[in-house]
């Protein structure tokens, strides 16, 4: 039987007020009770055994439950509509689950250790400033262009990976946000630390750097169109990354994720699975950080350093590893709350690091652990 829809439709509904309440209050203190009280809710409700339900949910009504989502975000962005801040920071939570969704693929999926995250997305951001501003192609062709370059400069570095496992990998992926951090700094070409200016997004003729007039009292703010572009490339990306899952692509990455050896005993060429999945991955974050250089106009070295890809790992831990339905709730946080809590600001990666040891110690599986597969002939996964 199906579990039911209720328990899963709540939260979404739930996490959605709970954001948009988080993004509408200024006061430090009201930021800071209500980010003590989520916590007491999450600590009451993992007690009561909702997650597990709330996961099942997932599991069973996985269109319902992301439409209803779409609309909770539509809803924001219609909320918001003339707020700057709250609307950058919904695009860049989007867009930052994008990048969590090419994490998925890697880490959760195929088991492909990846600590350079942030330098696939600024690999797709520096893309999109250089050939944005000294390029006649049109923009969508940019983006895309990004997430092209971004995959390939992982299929350069996935040939190291493939020698090695486990610490060693993951130290060459650390090497690899090091160098590439580097390599900005010393490069004239791309700007150096100062970085560069990135033009805004145009498609067809419409700006997306340019407030949209409603009449002549009333506009919305030019983060709209921005916000609006990040929930659709999210959706889309959930969707693609949702059927790679249950298809028999996803069935393969599993394969090789859980036993290697027994894999390539039985025949599967575990080189091919962990390539597709590292340049799949890579692919998502290269257009999600052409997009978010468009939408702040400017990338820098800094954006882009080993931290930040800390920030991406910590981001898929928590919301559960491979699980689809823990990247946005868990994204949110990981983001919203350094900007709206200027009190740990400063000690914000000390924060995601005890979070991310204390979801390791007391719930390995993250705030919603993904579920074994289960398959009954002709129906797929459940």
């Amino acid at each position: 039987m199906r579990a039911p829809i209720w328990p899963a439709a709540l939260a979404t509904l739930a996490m959605a007020a709970a954001g948009g309440l988080f993004l509408y209050v200024e006061q430090q203190w009201a930021v800071a009770c209500l980010v003590a009280g989520a916590a007491l809710a999450l600590a009451l409700v993992g007690r009561t055994g909702l997650p597990a339900g709330i996961q099942a949910a997932w599991s069973d009504h996985p269109r319902v439950l992301a439409a209803l989502a779409t609309l909770c975000s539509a809803g924001l962005i219609a909320f918001f509509r003339e707020d700057h801040f709250a609307l950058l920071m919904l695009a860049k939570v989007m867009l930052f689950a994008v990048a969590c969704l090419g994490l998925t693929i890697q880490f959760g999926y195929a088991g492909v250790v990846n600590f350079s995250g942030a330098a696939f997305f600024g690999v797709g951001a520096y893309t999109a400033a250089a050939l944005a501003a000294r390029s006649g192609l049109p923009h969508p062709v940019v983006i895309f262009t990004g997430g092209v370059l971004a995959a390939l400069v992982g299929s350069v570095l996935v040939l190291p990976l493939l020698r090695t496992r486990g610490h060693y990998a993951a130290l060459i992926t650390v090497a690899f946000a090091i160098l590439f951090k580097t390599f900005l700094e010393v490069s004239d070409m791309l700007g150096g630390p100062q970085g560069l200016k990135v033009p805004g997004f145009t498609v067809l003729g419409w700006s997306f750097n340019s407030n949209i007039e409603i009449s002549e009292a009333s506009e919305l703010s030019f983060y709209v169109s921005y916000a609006l572009l990040a929930s659709a490339l999210f959706v889309v990306a959930y969707v693609l990354v949702r059927r790679l899952e249950r298809s028999w692509l996803g069935l393969s990455l599993d394969v090789v994720r859980i036993d290697e050896t027994s894999a390539a005993v039985f025949g599967f060429e575990v080189a091919r699975w962990k390539i597709l999945a590292f340049m799949a991955g890579n692919f998502l974050a290269g257009v999600a950080g052409a997009i978010y250089a468009m939408m702040t106009g400017f990338v820098a070295p800094a954006s882009f350093t080993l931290s930040e890809s800390l920030i991406f790992v910590s981001i898929i831990i928590l919301g559960g590893l491979g699980n689809l339905a823990g990247i946005l709730p868990a994204t949110a946080v990981v983001v919203l709350l350094p900007e709206k809590l200027q009190l740990i600001q400063e000690y914000r990666f000390l924060l995601f690091s005890v979070v991310v040891i204390l979801v390791l110690l007391f719930r390995p599986g993250g705030l919603l652990p993904r579920t074994l597969r289960s398959y009954r002939p002709g129906w797929g996964r459940r």
